[in-house]
């Protein structure tokens, strides 16, 4: 049985209704600023417009993650900027104090959470299932929000070296890439950005809050797990969220322009 366009637009509108007809952050807002980036680029495939779009989000991410890393290094822990140095460290040094056998193994599962193996196999499941499923935004999302994490991470830290707590530490690690926290960062960029893309299908308030109560428990628990082996100091991990949070705004670029460049081609 067939429905006109009409009839169904006069139809009262259900709770399953306004459910299904829920905005995607992934879908571009008319005349933003991922709607004009793929019109720049006139009638190229949705593919390279995500692309293009993915790098010049991750060089604007890590560019600004460069520069906030040098604020912290050479002004605000620096002995000749502020001297913020020792209240950093001493957060790290109390941890330590109160090291366990118990907390050092649930310190550990908290690094596995907020990164290998088990955020690179969370988002390789998440990127294939919807890849077959054809929902290639997801797909995308998922997957790249992870790389243009790790890289923003692995280049700021190569630009801007910084020793990591001089207390023992639980993991042999590179000493001199303490910021940012590259598994803060992870955590918020899979776990906050899943949460963001599936509680627009959600119509229940308190469903929303308890997504959102999680992500934010599980960064929590990465973040202090990191602390408490001795990697990151609490700048790091101040860090490594607002690189998390950049890698989820570089993502929805990416795939909205991806998106506006697919509208624009099926109306050609």
């Amino acid at each position: 049985m067939s429905i006109e366009h009409g009839s169904l637009a006069e139809a009262p509108m259900t709770e399953q209704g306004r459910a299904r007809q829920t905005v995607s952050p992934l879908v571009p807002r008319p005349g933003g600023p991922a709607e004009r980036f793929a019109g720049a680029l006139g009638s190229r495939h949705p593919a390279i417009v995500f692309a293009l779009a993915l790098l010049v989000g991750f060089l604007v991410l890590a560019a600004a993650s460069i520069l906030l890393a040098l604020l912290v290094v050479h002004v605000l822990v620096s002995g000749s900027g502020l001297g913020l140095a020792g209240t950093d460290e001493s957060f790290n040094e109390t941890l330590a104090q109160h090291r366990t056998g118990t907390l050092n193994t649930i310190s550990e599962i908290g690094s596995q959470v907020g990164g290998a193996p088990v955020l690179p196999i969370l988002v390789g499941v998440i990127g294939i299932a919807c890849a077959a499923a054809r929902r290639w935004g997801i797909a995308a999302f998922a997957v790249f929000v992870l790389a243009a994490e790790s890289a923003t991470y692995r280049v700021t830290s190569l630009v801007v070296p910084r020793d990591r707590p001089s207390v023992p530490r639980l993991e042999d690690l590179p000493i001199d890439a303490s910021y940012p926290s590259g598994h803060t960062a992870a955590s918020v960029a899979v776990y906050s950005g899943l949460v963001l893309l599936l509680t627009t299908r959600f119509t229940s308030s308190l469903s929303k809050a308890f997504a959102w109560t999680g992500a934010i428990l599980l960064t929590t628990f990465v973040a202090l797990s990191r602390m408490y082996r001795g990697m990151h100091h609490p700048l790091d991990v101040a860090g490594g969220v607002l690189v998390g949070i950049g890698a989820i705004l570089v993502l929805l670029f990416a795939c909205r322009a991806a998106g506006a460049a697919a509208e624009r081609r099926s109306r050609a």
